[in-house]
């Protein structure tokens, strides 16, 4: 009996060793299986889908504004008004459309048409891109191209790579003169025949073995491709910003985010830039700069050539006393111009970030009813931001989101609970701009965080390439803090005036919201939660016309377009990934409209 359980133990210990001797050389795949499994778990019990509206007590609702209710349409990059040709519509990120099939009086009646299944289990939150007969969108490794009525699939084309981390997502395609383009979890830029799905060329703008990637959604303009590289979260890796020749894929210039020290690559021609060490002021032994990466969109003004850029958390996340100062470009948005790369402007949105507050959403450059033009900005940090573009004066701060602690200062062994947390806030979808009602729409997350900050010779000490956020604890779940338990999160929309900044209504659901909003000439909203829960709004007051659960979390695009003069609209669902605890589905996109 003893041999037997000799040996039983034995052969536990045996088959314990080979477990973890495997888990440690394919340790991304164990990552993903384990958190899948954690996030299957912990989705047992998940609510149905609650929404509940306010409307401000401002006097009247508002009202189609008689400056821009005949406004006509935005100029689009390669498409027709009917079109989505860019990740969020316009170049300016406005993501207003002016078709009206679908509206307040109709929109009951939705249907879903029809939905196409990638059959993997992945991070989906690309945007979709509908131009010419198509709809576009992409997963870390595959780039579709899907009929935008029926969900046939035209082509496929798969990618074969080892990405720089486990968390496999990837938000989007861009499309310029029959050429679509796209960014890799190993830091390089494809290009690829927009008919046929052929590659025609690939480009490095970074260091896949530092933990570089380009997950970002890039835009395309005048014969240029712009994207940045991602990974400020890990030691070592600085935000740069890139623009490519859209035919060729040669680097055109290159622009560092953050201060280029000695021995820094240089891939491309640098664009001109003031920016050096002294605002940042690390000068303990093995803290390098690090951070401002960049890995959502962008936004681009053509009528002034100005690309606006978004600058992620400077790193380590939640120590300040070993990079002293604002830590530029970190946390704003940076205004270059687009066919050079030299410095503009910088609007310093989160002055000193200690909770991983990245200015992360691309913004939206807005014509307001009252005549300013204004770039709105909704990072992570749970406000909403309006500045006057004539004058770069802030024009309002408004809180979108939950705020708790948001000051209170973190200290060494002492855990401090914070909202919005270091998840929450706006994520990788930016506001939307109504022209007809002067309304700006935001999605927000209300997830709150808990974090214990270490010691600064044990921040110092992390080695180059890994995860670098200061938390102390050993869960490589809470490597950024500890989030709130499953559920116990909301998500909101808020509908705020472009001029003043006042909000007129707000919606709450018991889900994050993290998709993209999408107001239209027809009095509606769309937008969805990663509770897989669609809504249609009225944007004058919040009141609820529609919803439906599509089963998988909504955390892509939300895109509304016309083909043979019927409206539909796509919506990317089934987000599965180690961060989010959701449904796990394959990612798939539905395709609604009117029978």
């Amino acid at each position: 009996m003893r041999f037997w359980l000799r040996a039983l133990l034995a052969a536990i210990v045996i088959v314990g060793i080979a477990i973890a001797g495997l888990s440690y050389a394919y340790w991304d795949q164990t990552v993903l299986i384990g958190s899948m499994a954690i996030n299957y778990v912990r989705y047992w019990s998940a609510p149905a889908g609650t929404l509940e509206t306010e409307v401000a007590q401002t006097g009247a609702a508002a009202q189609p504004s008689a400056s821009t209710a005949s406004a006509s349409p935005q100029t689009t990059p390669g498409g027709t008004e009917g079109d989505w040709p860019s990740y969020n519509k316009t170049l300016t990120s406005n993501r207003f459309s002016h078709l009206s099939q679908i509206n307040r009086t109709n929109a009951d009646k939705l249907k879903v048409l029809c939905t196409y299944d990638t059959r993997q289990y992945t991070g989906f939150n690309s945007g979709l891109l509908e131009i010419n007969g198509a709809l576009i969108f992409v997963t870390a490794f595959d780039i579709f191209s899907i009929d935008p009525s029926t969900c046939h699939e035209n082509w496929r084309t798969h990618e074969g790579y080892v990405p720089a981390t486990p968390q496999e997502v990837n938000r989007g395609a861009a499309y310029l003169d029959g050429m679509l383009f796209r960014g890799t979890q190993d830091a390089r830029v494809l290009a690829y025949d927009f008919k046929t799905g052929k590659r025609i060329w690939e480009t490095a703008i970074g260091d896949s073995k530092k933990g570089e990637s380009a997950p970002a959604a890039p835009i395309a303009w005048n014969g240029l491709v712009f994207i940045g590289n991602a990974g400020g979260d890990l030691k070592g890796v600085k935000g740069r910003m890139y623009a490519l020749d859209a035919k060729t894929g040669k680097i055109v210039w290159e622009f560092y985010l953050v201060p280029k020290a000695e021995g820094d690559p240089t891939r491309g021609p640098p664009g001109a830039s003031p920016l050096n060490a002294s605002t940042w002021g690390n000068s303990l032994q093995g803290v390098p700069i690090t951070g401002g990466a960049t890995w959502t969109s962008y936004t681009l003004d053509p009528d002034t050539g100005l690309l606006y850029v978004p600058g992620g958390n400077p790193a380590p996340d939640f120590a300040t006393d070993v990079r002293e100062g604002p830590n530029l470009y970190s946390g704003s948005v940076v205004v270059l111009d687009a066919m050079t790369g030299a410095y503009k402007n910088h609007f310093k949105i989160v002055p000193k970030d200690w909770h991983d507050w990245d200015v992360s959403g691309a913004p939206a450059i807005i014509k307001t009813a009252g005549g300013k033009k204004v770039l709105s900005v909704a990072p992570k940090d749970g406000h909403l931001y309006g500045f006057d573009l004539d004058t770069n004066a802030l024009l309002y701060r408004l809180p979108v989101t939950r705020m708790e602690n948001e000051d209170a200062p973190f200290v060494v062994g002492k855990p401090v609970h914070f909202c919005p947390g270091s998840i929450g806030g706006a994520e990788w979808n930016g506001p939307a701009y109504d022209p007809q009602l002067n309304l700006v729409f935001i999605g927000e997350v209300e997830w709150c965080t808990t974090v214990t900050l270490m010691p600064a010779e044990k921040i110092a000490a992390v080695a180059p390439g890994q995860p670098w956020s200061g938390e102390a604890s050993i869960n490589p779940f809470n490597s950024w803090g500890k989030a709130d338990p499953t559920f116990d999160w909301a998500g909101w929309v808020y509908a705020v005036d472009a001029d003043t900044g006042a909000w007129r209504w707000r919606a709450k659901t018991n889900y994050p919201i993290q998709s993209g909003m999408t107001p239209t000439a027809g009095g509606i909203v769309f937008f969805g939660d990663m509770g897989g829960n669609f809504y249609v709004l009225d944007t004058a007051n919040g009141r609820k016309l529609w919803g439906q659960n599509l089963r998988g979390a909504i955390g892509g695009g939300v895109i509304t377009y016309s083909v043979n003069g019927t409206q539909k609209i796509a919506v990317a669902k089934g987000l599965t990934e180690i961060l989010w605890p959701t449904e796990i589905t394959t990612a798939k996109v539905s395709i609604l409209g009117l029978e």
